[in-house]
Order: structure tokens, then C-alpha cells, then sequence
């Protein structure tokens, strides 16, 4: 006999079942379920259609299929749809994050066909294969997508991430891609110089600012009779208030959270890209054959150019770097514990340089 968990929830139903728990709380949070708000505890069941939100607090989620969800401050989750069935075809996941930072750590998604797991922001559509990844949403709808490694150091999965306008794929380490509008093609994929423990506890969204409401201010006065207030006695433009002790500001008043990652890490791939751009001009003069520019996951060499330099670089047990006047034609034979790589530069040449190393 085989047991079968399957949960679709409706709107009369989502007091009956629940779809996960919450599983770590730091701070405060709340989960709005039916336009009811409920303070965020631990253990507490999560069901389909919930909000869950943050303010100065972090939550952690589990899943039924183990995928974990952790929202960093001012982070804001919808549960739009969860089924999990032992039969694959009949799970599905849906969500939908809105603001924030959540990590995304996937669980048993055999038990899910990845066609059947979808999580949208207001910029982007995120199709998953078995990956841990952070998603980032700042208060304009932009999105900032990271795949992270695993401890080994090695991809987690793989990552989709799609607009009305194109969709480029993340499978390397802590590459990442960000989102502007649906209407714009996603960035294309750089690998950032961070780590996960960064990410985990510097990824913060500034919290929304406060609304500055204007509020009048009357004077008392001794006659309730409106004919008697004069409305051109107005002595407020006196008073210097840049010049008041409360308003200055000191060592306390800094806030090292009140730090806008997002938008930083939106200038440095910008910045990357033209980098690219300018690259891919310059490489566009040259011949190369038997690996290809940037890393070539086959031969496993580093190609780049800087000025007039075409660069070759590759670690594995040994090291090798090579650097060419990219003007010149040459023939470069890389030959590691046994294994040849032949590369033609400009053509080749009759002159060879050949490197051999052993362990």
C-alpha cells in the first residue's frame, strides 16, 4: 500500500492543512492569511495563499519536500500554490516574493517536476533545478538572482531566469543576473567575488522610507471666535530649526545596516557589462582556436585580453599562465599529467610554445 500526500488548498481549507512550518525566527514577523494577520512563531503551519512577512526580523521556513525559504528583514513571501504528491507530476510549487532578500535552499525536488516549480517577482520569472540561491527584490522591483555552490565548492543546480523580453541560465557558482523590469532582457551572468556567509548576513534590502505626514499646527487663543484669528500672524519663519542640538548628527545616529547591497551589486554588473562590451570588441580581432575566451569548461583555461596582452591562465594541481603580445601569431601546446590541449592563436605559427608539467 502506498501513501499518498497530495494538499491543494481553496480558501475554505486553509485552516485545515498546512503546507510547512516555520522553522527559525529572529525578531519579529507575521503571517497574513484571509486578510487576518498572525504574529510569526516558531512552528508555526504555514498553508497555501499566506503572506508572510518581515520587518526588523528574520524567518525561516521548511517546506513539506524540505526546501527551506530564509527572509532577511523586510522581506515579503506569498505562498501562491503548494502541492506535494509522491507522484511528481502531480506537485507543484508556486511563489511569489515580492521585496527583500530570501535564500532558497530546494529540497526533495525529484518529488516535483522542475516544469512544475515556479517563483516570480515583480521582474522576473525564476525556473529552478535543484539549487540554492538567493533572490533579491528592492523596493523599485528590480531583482538580483545569485546561484550559491555547494560545500564542495561546486554548482548547486541550475537556474533559469526569464522575462518577456529573454531568459539567460546560471550554473556556476555565485554567478548572478539582474532584473529591471519584466519587459527587459535579464543581465548577462557575471560571477561575483563574495561568499555565502556575505550573503546570509549583509544581503539586506533598506527597510521602506517613512512617510513625513505634514501636520497643521494651531495656536490657542482665547476667543472661539474665528473673525477674531489672524491668519497673517505667522512667526514660525523665526525660528532656525538647522540650528537645534536634536538635529545634529553623531556616531550613534548611523545605521551600518542602512545599506543599499542591492543597488551596488546592480552598478558592478552594469559596470561589468560595458567591461564585456569593450572586451568583445577587442577579441573580436583575434583568431583563436582550441579554446574559447572567458573559462572554457572543457579545456579549463582562463582566456582574456587586457591592452595588448591575450592572457592564458590554468590551476588545477599545477599552475599556468602565458602571456602573448595578441598582435602575434602563435602555436600553444599545454600538456598536463598526459593531457594535450593545442591552441592557435592568429593562425598559428612554425614556432611552438610548448609547457609540460607533472605531478
Amino acid at each position: 500500500m502506498v501513501a499518498s500526500a497530495s494538499f491543494k488548498m481553496t480558501g475554505e481549507q486553509l485552516s485545515d492543512v498546512s503546507i510547512g512550518n516555520i522553522t527559525e525566527l529572529k525578531g519579529n514577523g507575521r503571517v497574513v492569511r484571509e486578510h487576518a494577520p498572525y504574529d510569526a512563531a516558531l512552528s508555526f503551519g504555514i498553508e497555501s495563499f499566506d503572506n508572510v512577512e518581515t520587518s526588523n526580523g528574520r524567518m525561516g521556513i521548511t517546506f513539506l519536500n524540505d526546501t527551506q525559504v530564509r527572509l532577511t528583514e523586510h522581506s515579503e513571501l506569498l505562498i501562491d500554490e503548494f502541492i506535494y504528491d509522491p507522484n511528481p507530476s502531480k506537485s507543484s510549487m508556486a511563489l511569489n516574493f515580492t521585496s527583500g532578500t530570501a535564500r532558497f535552499i530546494t529540497g526533495k525536488l525529484n518529488n516535483i517536476n522542475k516544469e512544475n516549480i515556479s517563483i516570480r517577482t515583480p521582474s522576473a520569472n525564476v525556473s529552478i533545478r535543484g539549487t540554492d540561491f538567493t533572490l533579491t527584490v528592492n523596493e523599485l522591483g528590480e531583482s538580483l538572482i545569485i546561484l550559491l555552490p555547494k560545500d564542495d565548492g561546486t554548482p548547486s543546480g541550475e537556474i533559469l531566469v526569464a522575462t518577456a523580453a529573454g531568459e539567460v541560465v546560471l550554473n556556476q557558482p555565485f554567478q548572478a543576473t539582474t532584473v529591471s523590469m519584466f519587459e527587459t532582457e535579464p543581465t548577462k551572468p557575471v560571477i561575483l567575488d563574495i561568499t555565502t556567509q556575505l550573503i546570509d548576513n549583509m544581503l539586506i534590502v533598506n527597510p521602506p522610507k517613512e512617510e513625513i505626514s505634514l501636520t497643521e499646527t494651531t495656536t490657542d487663543t482665547s476667543s472661539n471666535n474665528i473673525l477674531d484669528v489672524d491668519y497673517l500672524e505667522f512667526e514660525d519663519l523665526d525660528i532656525d530649526y538647522l540650528a537645534q542640538d536634536d538635529l545634529e548628527f553623531n556616531e550613534l545616529d548611523i545605521n551600518y545596516l542602512d545599506v543599499n547591497f542591492l543597488e551596488d551589486l546592480l552598478n558592478i554588473i552594469e559596470d561589468i557589462n560595458e567591461l564585456d562590451q569593450t572586451e568583445t570588441l577587442l577579441q573580436a580581432d583575434l583568431d583563436l582556436k582550441g579554446t574559447s575566451f572567458g573559462f572554457d569548461a572543457e579545456t579549463q583555461i582562463n582566456t582574456f585580453t587586457t591592452d595588448n596582452t591575450l592572457t592564458f591562465y590554468k590551476a588545477l594541481e599545477n599552475t599556468i599562465r602565458i602571456d602573448l603580445d595578441k598582435a602575434g601569431s602563435y602555436t600553444v601546446i599545454l600538456i598536463q599529467n598526459g593531457k594535450s590541449t593545442q591552441i592557435i592563436v592568429n593562425g598559428g605559427s612554425s614556432s611552438k610554445i610548448t609547457i609540460k608539467q607533472s605531478g
